[in-house]
């Protein structure tokens, strides 16, 4: 079977992969049925000669392979007839910027595989790029706090090597006796976390957070139910919460009351509350100033969040009074960092993450007849009609929704 790695093709421009050129040399000598090709790619992380140098043929056409790799949305005019294809397609839940995307996946009766969608059969995600997204957000969070403050400058975490040189940067600077907030507990915040770990900032409970000051900057970091309680006054557990988010509200402004920095690296699923309103933002104590939104939905849970940001303007500002975009060094602004393709900034540790993932999980799917289900489950489209799993995007396709 030939893999074929693309070049990414989407503005602005992602340096990531989903295959290292260390990982095609070990897939290649695991599998004597395997060929790969890298489409040439002046972009890439890794150079075209990295590949060659492991025994890589880089070429301009691609058509030869079957199955085709890449990261972020393939443009329309770019997707090859006939083929399968892994990127993360944001389709699944029919947002609607990629409607004519999935429409024309189907008409060219391509084989589409989601990256969001590789799992177990628990459903737990095996290939993702989240541990990094945290990490770089957590990074651009106290960057932006700096500027928001003119307290400090540090450099753009894509002028920095990796994680490593991320953490020296942060460790250089002094910050007040200031309170971060950092939702979620899966890859995304834990990515966050390691970060604020890795710069010394002291870690505390939710109830001391809450209710104690501190002559030093302290975290809290908070899970669903930290931040969301049932209408009816029950206490269950987090899957009662995923099971049936319409029962719950968030508890979320009590944070808000206390924290100079909110970290947003939850997961937001369709129906549970949002965080804080448009509404919350207005009132005289909530003190929030920086929000880091790495989860990024607009218009969604976090109401600061009007849109995504970019590597290259990666802050903006946003009135509450006023519920529009301003100067982020406003001083009635919150200091948003929103930018949507955080990993794309940290972008070799990145891909070796994910590669080492899909080297693990996926490319032995495709010679072991798939006895675990991964590509079954991953798989969007086939025979140019959607699979099973995937009928509830009919409407979303034809426009009825």
């Amino acid at each position: 079977m030939k893999f074929g790695i693309i070049r990414e093709r989407k503005n602005p421009p992602d340096k990531r992969v989903v295959l290292t050129p260390n990982a095609c040399k070990v897939l290649t000598g695991s599998f004597k049925d395997i060929e790969i090709i890298a489409e040439s790619s002046s972009i890439r992380t890794y150079a075209d000669q990295e590949y060659k140098a492991n025994g890589i043929e880089v070429v301009d056409d691609v058509s030869s392979a079957d199955v085709l790799l890449g990261v972020k949305e393939v443009p329309i005019d770019a997707l090859i007839p006939d083929k399968k294809y892994f990127f993360f397609s944001h389709t699944i839940k029919k947002q609607p910027y990629n409607r004519e995307l999935l429409k024309a996946v189907l008409s060219k009766n391509i084989e589409l595989y989601d990256h969001e969608v590789i799992t177990d059969k628990k459903e737990i995600r095996l290939v993702a790029f989240g541990r990094y997204a945290g990490i770089v957000g957590a990074y651009n969070g106290i960057r932006a706090f700096g500027l928001k403050n003119e307290s400090f400058q540090l450099p753009k975490a894509e002028e920095l090597e990796d994680q490593k040189q991320l953490i020296q940067e942060l460790k250089k600077i002094e910050l007040p006796n200031i309170k971060i907030v950092l939702s979620g507990k899966g890859r995304v915040s834990n990515g966050a976390k390691e970060m604020l770990d890795g710069m010394g900032l002291k870690e505390v409970n939710v109830e001391d957070y809450l209710t104690l000051e501190f002559d030093q900057p302290v975290y809290c970091q908070i899970d669903v139910l930290d931040y969301n309680y049932r209408i009816d006054e029950t206490r269950l557990d987090m899957f009662d919460f995923f099971a049936h988010p319409e029962a719950y509200a968030s508890d979320f402004y009590r944070f808000a009351k206390v924290s100079d920095v909110y970290i947003a690296g939850h997961f937001y699923a369709s129906g549970a509350p949002f965080l804080f309103t448009r509404q919350d933002a207005k009132k005289k104590d909530f003190k929030i100033k920086v929000v880091a939104d790495i989860s990024c939905d607009i218009d969604g849970p976090v109401a600061s969040t009007l849109r995504a940001s970019t590597i290259a303007d990666p802050i903006y500002g946003y009135d509450p009074q006023k519920e529009i975009e301003v100067n982020f060094k406003d001083p009635e602004a919150i200091a948003v960092m929103a930018v949507d393709n955080l990993p794309n900034e940290l972008p070799r540790d990145a891909s070796q993450g994910f590669s080492e993932n899909f080297v693990k999980y996926v490319i032995p799917a495709f010679f072991n007849g798939d006895k675990d289900g991964v590509l079954q489950r991953a798989r969007m489209t086939q025979n140019g009609k959607l699979t099973d799993r995937y009928t509830y995007l009919q409407d979303f396709v034809d426009g009825k929704e």
